[in-house]
């Protein structure tokens, strides 16, 4: 999957520059959570990305900071960064978007590695179908465990969205267990015809089985900026 990856990006850029957009993002979040789990230790933490697009096809990067209390050995799961306690989460990503009247779908791979020994690669298939307000994400993958055997796991997602109120149903299967909840509200924060930035607010549960431990709530809040950088017409 990464020669996939490689090739999207490719495609991209040698194609004609008449129908690639390309845009950039960066923002904080009070912590980062991913998919449930924690991945800051209740720190802030900033990201940023590139994304190029074109007749559907995307390929793109992005990356945030990641901090974790140095982890208890006898816990085993993907809660658990088996590593140092700071480092980079770097994602390249790559896939097709279309839609077909009210309907949406995509299809795409992403891989997830991490600096200074954070935790070790994920690498999975990505599947996403949606109507109007209502989607469902799919991922099937493997992770690389430097702790252990290669593990396989996949993640299923519910999602709902109207008007900025959304809420999310994370559920992990095969060798990974739980499940989290996830509410909240995002917008755009505007002065007259020009957009500042975007802004959300996430409630989010995530059960003991997926933590390896207690359950527990989050509250987090998340500003971000998107820059438009070329436009092809």
């Amino acid at each position: 999957m990464h020669k996939y990856l490689w090739a999207i990006a490719a495609t991209l850029v040698t194609t004609s520059a008449s129908a690639l957009d390309i845009d950039a993002n960066g923002g904080m979040n009070t912590q980062y959570i991913f998919r449930g789990v924690p991945q800051s230790d209740g720190k802030a933490a900033a990201f940023g990305g590139l994304d190029l697009n074109q007749s559907g096809f995307y390929a793109g990067t992005w990356a945030s900071t990641v901090n974790s209390t140095p982890p208890d050995p006898v816990l085993t799961g993907p809660a658990v960064p088996a590593g140092t306690a700071s480092g980079l989460e770097v994602d390249l990503y790559g896939g097709y978007d279309g839609t077909l009247g009210d309907f949406n779908y995509g299809i795409g791979t992403t891989w997830y590695t991490y600096t200074d020994k954070f935790d070790d690669d994920y690498l999975e298939f990505n599947l996403k179908a949606g109507w109007k307000w209502f989607s469902i994400n799919a991922a099937i993958g493997k992770y690389d465990n430097f702790a252990g055997p290669r593990q396989n796991y996949q993640f299923y997602a519910i999602n709902a969205e109207y008007n900025g109120l959304y809420t999310t149903i994370g559920i992990f299967a095969d060798d990974f267990d739980g499940n989290y909840y996830e509410a909240g509200y995002g917008s755009t924060l505007s002065a007259g015809d020009t957009e500042l930035f975007d802004y959300s607010l996430s409630l989010i549960y995530s059960d003991k089985t997926l933590l390896g431990g207690d359950d527990d709530i989050n509250l987090v809040a998340r500003i971000s900026k998107k820059f438009h950088l070329f436009s092809g017409q």
